[in-house]
């Protein structure tokens, strides 16, 4: 892990630099928008724009995901990083970068912004024609995703109505801060009193969720909803990854009846086991985090069953 400063790379651990020990995560820092409007920068256009990501970082992924729903497979191109962060951060590698050559992803926040400071993340969504960084937060490219390119796909399907939008939201926050968040806040607090905070409260939430999915089939209303896809790409890779490396230990999520057979009906919603890799995923956590597993040893272990039969065509 490192950033840039005063525009070179430093290979630096800096989320934790706090003297409770807690992981801090820093903000995305581009947050511009894709928009048909008048005046708009970025129009949506076919081929104009690109995405970087790493397959196995959850943010990245829910960019792969609605990349895959909303048909913009043909629309928007894609590069994969390689699976360790050595360090100089995420490196192209043998999968290249088939836009500049670049080596490394903190290259391309440089040449978006020379002054640039701080963290190096991924997803990267790239603007070919003016040659920058429109968006680096997955939320926001997520929601672009969603609805800015509907008249160049035809596919109007919403997975952030705007009736539902409230309750999406409430639900998004407590995920967002206990679980997608709070699995790295207990893997990457350096005192104890963080980790027990951050793996208290990841369970109380994955106990609200087996609750909830004990009623209802989705985590908002009848249907998938942004929500939903959300909080999978953190629970895809728990077992692999979170329950060991992270010691989020007290229980994996094929030990909870409602949340496993939810995270299986995901899976085999058609194109999402495409953008799922969880041998690439075991290979970044347990080599890159050298802070956490100096040995760089990955463990075999096992996988689960996503492919199996659940139990999500009763009646709720």
């Amino acid at each position: 892990m490192g950033l840039i400063v005063n525009g070179k790379w430093v290979d630096q651990w800096y989320d934790t630099d706090n003297s409770e020990g807690r992981f801090v995560r820093q903000d995305s820092r581009f947050r511009d928008q894709i928009s048909s409007q008048k005046g708009s920068k970025f129009q949506p256009e076919a081929g104009r724009y690109h995405l970087y990501v790493s397959l196995a970082c959850p943010w990245a992924h829910r960019t792969l995901i609605f990349r895959k729903l909303k048909q913009l497979e043909d629309v928007i191109t894609v590069s994969v990083v390689e699976a360790k962060m050595m360090e100089n951060g995420w490196e192209f590698g043998e999968f290249g970068d088939p836009l500049y050559h670049l080596d490394y992803a903190y290259q391309l926040y440089l040449k978006a912004d020379p002054s640039y400071q701080g963290r190096v993340t991924v997803p990267i969504l790239w603007d070919k024609k003016t040659q920058t960084i429109v968006n680096n937060e997955s939320i926001e490219i997520i929601r672009m995703f969603n609805s800015a390119f509907n008249e160049l796909t035809g596919n109007s399907n919403d997975y952030f109505p705007h009736e539902q939008r409230e309750e999406i939201e409430t639900v998004n926050a407590r995920i967002y801060d206990t679980i997608n968040n709070g699995v790295y806040k207990a893997g990457f607090a350096t005192t104890q009193a963080a980790y027990n905070d951050s793996y208290n409260a990841l369970f109380d939430s994955l106990d609200w969720l087996e609750d909830r999915l004990s009623k209802q089939r989705y985590l908002v209303g009848n249907k998938i909803t942004e929500a939903d896809w959300r909080l999978f790409t953190t629970l895809i890779r728990f077992d692999a990854v979170y329950h060991g490396h992270f010691k989020c230990n007290r229980k994996k999520i094929s030990e909870f009846h409602h949340i496993s057979n939810y995270v299986m009906e995901l899976y085999q919603v058609a194109g999402i086991k495409e953008t799922v890799d969880l041998e690439y995923t075991r290979i970044h956590y347990y080599a890159s985090h050298i802070t956490i597993n100096p040995t760089r040893i990955v463990p075999l272990g096992t996988t689960n069953n996503f492919d199996a039969q659940h139990d999500r065509d009763r009646q709720y």
